[in-house]
């Protein structure tokens, strides 16, 4: 399914649940088939000729009753009044289209044209189909789209379970001081693939509006805490200096990352900027960002000012209740809860790394 970030906005709005939706599944079961405009303004005018002025407030048994006539029902962008009706649309017949039928080959023409989204119901298929840009999509029944989001779902819970493993056993390696860039970009790459699995899930959900709910239950449950903790790793790893990027930067690097390329550890680690082919066993240490997120009641700018005083883990590790209160933020009471946390952690990530 498109990911499209205009797509998305229209598939929100005819979700089920929605007025508009319910309008559309009306001309579909009236059979008469309707070409919508979802906005005005001088270019969508310009191509319009016959038809009357309405201005008045959407609804569903309104856009139906509109639909029975020639010609196509232009509403406001937002969906809540209907502007005009019976418009024949004369778009520029030069714009290029796949489109055979005439009814889909206006809506795709009018979209590109002028960019505002488009829908046509199709009488004789059957169909409702959304022309945003240069992008087409057909709605479908919600129990179809259901059956495919709870694969993904599957497959994400798969893919989650996993990234726990390889992120447990990066905390122990951590610790140990043992990490490579190949054991980076292994949690890097199982990150990026549970956000992949969750937007697809995510645009499912929106399709699916009301009846999406639980889904998207389901997916909060599986994809909590993933795109903090991807943050932090970028944090703890990111070269300093000349190099140093922005956390968005590498993460757009990562998204841009084909799909076919996201199993090659090698690009991973270029994405992230810490090594390659050749240095994918090089050693590699971090900064303790990731590890003092599991701390109890630390508050994020006192863990900044903790890996800026110290430097690594390793020194963070070994330091001292009186080498803890030389940083700023962190008095006695929380330097002693500091120590035995990451005492904690470090017993129990070398423990379950050896059980």
């Amino acid at each position: 399914m498109p990911n499209h970030p205009d797509l998305r906005a229209v598939l929100a709005s005819v979700a089920p649940g929605t007025e508009l939706r319910e309008g559309l599944q009306r001309i579909l079961r009236g059979r008469t088939g309707a070409l919508i405009v979802m906005g005005h303004d001088e270019q969508v005018e310009a191509i319009s000729t016959g038809g009357f002025a309405l201005d008045v407030p959407f609804s569903a048994t309104g856009v139906r009753e509109l639909a029975k006539m020639d010609g196509a029902i232009i509403l406001d962008a937002q969906a809540r009044r209907i502007l005009r009706a019976a418009v024949h649309l004369m778009p520029d017949p030069a714009i290029s289209t796949a489109e055979s039928g005439t009814r889909h080959r206006t809506a795709d023409r009018v979209a590109r044209q002028t960019g505002f989204p488009v829908i046509s119901v199709s009488a004789s298929m059957h169909t409702i189909a959304v022309y945003t840009g240069d992008v087409r999509h057909v709605l479908e029944e919600a129990a179809a789209i259901i059956g495919r989001a709870d694969q993904a779902l599957q497959t994400l819970e798969r893919y989650r379970h996993r990234l726990d493993e390889v992120a447990e056993a990066l905390s122990a390696l951590e610790i140990e001081d043992l990490v490579t860039v190949r054991d980076v970009a292994q949690v890097a790459q199982r990150m990026e693939m549970v956000d992949r699995i969750a937007r697809e899930v995510d645009t499912y959900i929106l399709e699916l509006g009301v009846e999406g709910r639980l889904l998207a239950l389901q997916l909060d449950e599986l994809t909590s805490g993933v795109h903090h903790d991807r943050e932090l790793l970028i944090s703890d790893y990111m070269p300093r200096g000349r190099r140093e990027r922005p956390t968005s930067e590498v993460l757009a690097a990562l998204e841009a990352v084909n799909p076919s390329d996201l199993v090659d550890l090698a690009r991973i680690a270029r994405a992230l900027r810490i090594g390659a082919e050749a240095t994918l066993d090089a050693p590699i240490s971090p900064r303790g960002h990731r590890l003092l997120a599991r701390v109890p009641r630390i508050p994020p700018t006192v863990a900044e000012r903790l890996v800026e005083h110290f430097g690594s883990l390793q020194k963070l590790l070994n330091a001292t209740v009186d080498d803890l209160t030389a940083v700023e933020g962190v008095g006695d009471l929380r330097a002693k809860s500091l120590r035995e946390g990451l005492s904690r952690i470090a017993e129990s990530s070398t423990f379950d790394r050896f059980v």
